[in-house]
């Protein structure tokens, strides 16, 4: 993990005490509070964001807010605290809950482990999401009304996976997920890791795991084209913070694995956050957490501008009538509305 990250938890963490909350307005007052600015590097990004656009804030209190998936059955939105191993519910209606507790490991000791619970999460079959579940190692299923939890896949090449970070699903039911070691207390040097790498994975509808790529240093989120032809995967080593793109064969298979966007120059104490969680629109622009906030950037690269939110800045995805981008910023829950729409995985 890096400093930077580290440094925003530490700091979040004298939240703990503080139950997470939605941020209370005035009756007379409609509006959110807002944050942060958008930073406009290119007059395209008016096609996307609108120029009067603001990040407003839902809610706060939170160690390390992650993983947010719009829950159109119910419309409200889940999203994670990986270190207090939670799920909290946000909707327009009822603001901010508790939603599942634990939400990853929920034995007796959790010793060895930095970050115990859920981290990205997806839509899944009707009545579920997918979870990538830092606390047991795994990818995994959870049933809305039950909160049952279905363990999908633990290991690779009889190992346990590090503790696996983010995720996506293909049309055809294939889902890939990243696994650093990020849950584990030490990182790389856990005497709990086990894999020799921190790898790219393919998980297929019949319980098939395979090793995608191993040359990554921390692989942290995972996102499909809106044609499913290219798999991007942003990378938070902040000696070379990089948004990786690679094609992706029918069979599942990568290759031209290049660099789509370097964002290392920007990495410091101006600029908190690495890159991280990622959303696509259905015209394929990237929205990828990164230094500085979301970056918007061209299916080719380009940087179009980005949403600072004033904070080290997780994950985003797409919700609500498809155009509103909900982005999990640190300690908190904000979004903006968009002119775009997300793509079928966003």
């Amino acid at each position: 993990m890096s400093l930077s990250r580290r440094l925003v938890i530490a700091g979040a963490a004298a939240l703990s005490a503080t139950a997470c909350r939605s941020v209370a307005m005035p009756e007379a007052q409609t509006a959110n509070p807002t944050v942060g600015k958008i930073v406009r590097d290119d007059p395209a990004l008016d096609r996307l964001i609108a120029p009067d656009a603001t990040i407003e804030k839902l809610a706060e209190g939170y160690t390390w807010s992650e993983g947010p998936v719009w829950i159109a059955d119910g419309g409200y939105l889940l999203f994670s605290d990986v270190p207090r191993n939670r799920i909290h519910r946000w909707s327009p209606a009822d603001g901010a809950s508790v939603f599942m507790d634990p939400s990853g490991f929920d034995g007796a000791d959790a010793s060895g482990y930095r970050e115990p619970g859920s981290n990205g999460l997806i839509a899944g079959p009707a009545g579920s999401i997918l979870m990538a579940d830092h606390g047991n190692r795994a990818i995994a299923r959870v049933d809305l009304a039950s909160k049952t939890k279905t363990l999908l896949a633990t290991h690779y090449n009889g190992k346990r996976f590090n503790s696996p970070n983010d995720l996506v699903q293909a049309s055809n039911g294939a889902i890939f997920f990243t696994d650093p070691p990020y849950g584990l207390e030490g990182m790389n040097a856990s005497p709990l890791k086990e894999q020799p790498h921190n790898g790219v994975y393919r998980l297929d509808p019949d319980g098939t795991v395979t090793l995608l790529e191993d040359g990554l240093t921390f692989p942290n989120g995972i996102a499909l084209s809106p044609d499913e032809r290219t798999l991007y995967v942003p990378v938070s080593d902040p000696e070379r913070a990089v948004v990786m793109a690679y094609d992706l064969s029918p069979a599942g298979t990568l290759s031209n694995g290049r660099v789509l966007k370097d964002l290392t120059a920007m990495v410091g104490d101006a600029h908190p956050g690495l890159p991280d969680g990622l959303a696509i629109d259905a015209s394929g622009h990237l929205f990828v957490t990164g230094p500085g906030g979301v970056h918007v950037l061209t299916p080719d690269g380009r940087s179009l501008g980005r949403i600072d939110t004033g904070s080290a800045t997780a994950n985003c995805k797409f919700g609500g009538d498809g155009r509103t981008l909900y982005i999990t910023a640190g300690s908190s829950l904000v979004r903006v509305r968009t002119l775009t729409r997300g793509s079928r995985q966003a």
